[in-house]
Order: C-alpha cells, then sequence, then structure tokens
C-alpha cells in the first residue's frame, strides 16, 4: 500500500504482534524542496537514514508489517511533536519552554542537517509548516497508530521496533567516555517505553548475531518512544540505532561492500524478533 507520505507494507497473513517501522528513510526529495533548501541534495541527505528501510523490507516474510516514510526528514521528522515548532525556522510559530531538540535545530521542520547546517536561508511561514504536518506527518502517524490499535486488539499487545540508523561519529562519546563502541544502541527510554524483559530479548537476539549492543546512550528515544510507548497498556516500543558505517559510506551516501552480508544479518534478526510476538493459538487471516 503506497500512500504520498508512506509505503506500507503487510504480509500475507499477520502472526506476530511486532511491527517494524521506518521514520527517517525517505527519500523522495521534491524539485520545489531542493530548490527551497540552500544545500545540495547530498547535503540534504547527511540526516537521513538511508537505506534502513531496505535492511528490513523482509519482515513481512515473517508475519509482521513494515511501515515507512516517503518524505525526508530535512523535510519534516516523524520522530518529533507537532508541537515542537522551531521560531527560528518557522515565522510565526508559537513560543514554548526551552525545547533541546528545537534549540539544536531538530525540531519537527529541521532548521539543520547534520554538523549544524541550515536548511534554509530564511524562514518559512507558518501555513506551510502546518500543511506540511497534515499531508505528511498526520497520514504516518494514523497509519502508525492504526497497525498498533489492531495488534493489541489482535494478539492482546502491540510492539513497535522503531528503526534507525546513527552516524559512526556520534559514537565517540562513547567510546571518550572509555566504552568500546556499540554496533546497536537499543533506546526505551530507560525502561518507560517497554517491559524490560522485551528489551532483554531483543538484545539478545542482535548480541547472538555478534553486534555489540548498548542500552539509551547516546540515543534513548524521541517522540514516537515517548508517545506509543505505554506498557501498562501491553504497547511497547524499542527504538533501535544501527551504526551506518557497518553497511554504506557516509560521505557518499551508497552502500559499501558490506552491505548485501549485513542485510541478510538484518533479516535473520528481524525475523527472530518477530517470533517475540509471535501468537500459535490465534489463527492465521489472509489480510
Amino acid at each position: 500500500m503506497t500512500n504520498d507520505a508512506y509505503n506500507l507494507t503487510l504480509p500475507q497473513h499477520r502472526s506476530t504482534s511486532v511491527v517494524f517501522a521506518s521514520p527517517h528513510s525517505g527519500r523522495a526529495y521534491s524539485k520545489a524542496f531542493r530548490k527551497r533548501s540552500v544545500l545540495d541534495e547530498t547535503a540534504l541527505r547527511s540526516s537521513e537514514d538511508a537505506f534502513v528501510d531496505e535492511l528490513f523490507q523482509g519482515v513481512t516474510e515473517h508475519g509482521a508489517p513494515f511501515l515507512s516514510a516517503r518524505f525526508p526528514r530535512s523535510y519534516i521528522d516523524l520522530n518529533r511533536s507537532t508541537e515542537e515548532l522551531d521560531p527560528a525556522v518557522v515565522e510565526g510559530a508559537p513560543k514554548v519552554r526551552y525545547n533541546p531538540r528545537i534549540a539544536s535545530g531538530l525540531g519537527v521542520i529541521p532548521r539543520v542537517v547534520s554538523q549544524g547546517r541550515q536548511i534554509y536561508r530564511g524562514k518559512l511561514d507558518l501555513a506551510e509548516a502546518r500543511l506540511r504536518i497534515a499531508d505528511c506527518w498526520r497520514p504516518y502517524h494514523d497509519c502508525l497508530q492504526q497497525l498498533l490499535k489492531a495488534n493489541r486488539l489482535r494478539f492482546g499487545e502491540a510492539v513497535l521496533i522503531d528503526c534507525h540508523s546513527m552516524p559512526h561519529e556520534a559514537l565517540d562519546i562513547v567510546e571518550r567516555r572509555g566504552g568500546q563502541k556499540p554496533d546497536i544502541v537499543l533506546g526505551d527510554r530507560y525502561g518507560a517505553a517497554a517491559r524490560s524483559d522485551l528489551v532483554d530479548m531483543v538484545e539478545s537476539i542482535f548480541v547472538s548475531a555478534g553486534l555489540r549492543v548498548a542500552r539509551n546512550s547516546p540515543f534513548a528515544g524521541a517522540f514516537i518512544a515517548q508517545h506509543y510507548g505505554r506498557p501498562s497498556s501491553n504497547q511497547h516500543v524499542i527504538q533501535i540505532e544501527i551504526d551506518r558505517s557497518l553497511y554504506m559510506d557516509e560521505a557518499k551516501i551508497v552502500p559499501n561492500s558490506s552491505f548485501g552480508a549485513f542485510k541478510g544479518l538484518m533479516q535473520q534478526v528481524s525475523g527472530e524478533i518477530a517470533e517475540i510476538g509471535r501468537c500459535p493459538s490465534i489463527p492465521l487471516a489472509a489480510e
């Protein structure tokens, strides 16, 4: 199923409470957006979770839906609240109390891409920002909400695996603190977004696949984990951040020589994660 804002792939038989989603891998850079920006497309793509949708696109073979954004993160950030409007880039945006994401230029309408590079020369008007929210943000989140609600009704719980990637250099802080750079960072907002045993199982799957795993540092999860993670209501969110250097050339934004093997590994891992939400007592039905 393709919508202007997202792509949704459903399995033939929905047999797990797990939903996979990629909110930052969109790469539909419209001509109007590119013209509006002072950056070239390569620079705009630096904040994109490039190829993450390809790494996880096979999850439907394991009975899980896969939702991915079509619009890029530099255009609108689906992992932010609609209230996180940055007055420094949106003319007429209401002032809000201090928010570190807005202050750093990473609100729902981003002001910068990686390395603090400004996307626009001037400001957007509030009407344009609201149009992006209506056309891109709301359809994606409406679809995600429906997927999670359907799983809760069918399986008694919903587990969202929120798939992201992280720049290799972002892990330098871990090394400076005396730790070993992880390949994977799992974010559950320090236990607030998911039941601990579920996170333990996901961590074990990655470790068994030969990957180094850290939790909540340097990424604990943002709006999606905070908004949808409600363990007391049997709805869980685990954010996955993957070191981009494992599968791509970060400077050129192209797959590297390890991409095929790493994609195969992620297919194995995602299949094992889907097993966590398997409910054999519920009969399979065609979607």
